[in-house]
């Protein structure tokens, strides 16, 4: 899917659902802080850490994380479209650049992380988004993606086990997280 593809997706998601997380793609609200949870718990406490979030959208895993009390040193939220970027800065008041993670050069962070934003990129621009943000990121990245064979519903899904190879192959250690929710999984590179 190019990004002419995910712009127009993610234009008409917010024209037709507004500012939530039905907005940005999510089944729910309630579903999106189920898997931020699980981002957060394989990274631990935040603190004294720059983290990159690689797709932002509308800043929600920071927010997330301030009512948690894990707030990161420092927040660095990346996003393709720019109406996101305005709003995401104003619902956050934190660092937000709009940024092509698949072409524009990536800042160097502590962790990347990305949720769900892989959910409509094909399978080798998935693999050039984990590679980047893992070359990108000094101590880890951690992403979500969807379990299941090719869907009508305009979503990628994944083999896990085949995405927990190609992690391999890059050098990281990784660890599979899939007893969260059906049909998604999490991996984490260190």
């Amino acid at each position: 899917m190019s990004n002419r593809d995910q712009k127009t997706f993610y234009r008409e998601q917010l024209a037709r659902y507004g500012t939530c997380a039905e907005g940005v793609g999510w089944q729910s609200s309630r579903t999106q802080r189920r898997r931020f949870a699980v981002i957060e718990k394989a990274i631990g406490s935040l603190s004294g850490l720059y983290v990159a979030d690689a797709g932002c959208g509308l800043g929600d895993f920071l927010l997330y994380l301030r009512d948690r009390g894990n707030t990161p040193a420092r927040y660095l939220g990346l996003e393709l479209l720019p109406e996101l970027v305005e709003e995401a800065g104003r619902r956050t008041r934190a660092e937000i650049r709009r940024c092509d993670i698949l072409a524009d050069r990536l800042p160097a962070a502590d962790w990347y992380l990305c949720s769900g934003t892989m959910n409509r990129l094909s399978p080798l621009e998935t693999r050039l988004f984990i590679r980047r943000c893992w070359e990108a990121s000094r101590k880890g990245f951690v992403f979500n993606l969807l379990e299941g064979r090719r869907a009508s519903d305009g979503f990628t899904r994944h083999r896990s086990r085949e995405i927990l190879g190609y992690c391999r192959s890059l050098g990281a250690r990784t660890r599979l997280i899939d007893d969260y929710l059906e049909g998604d999984f999490t991996i984490v590179m260190r």
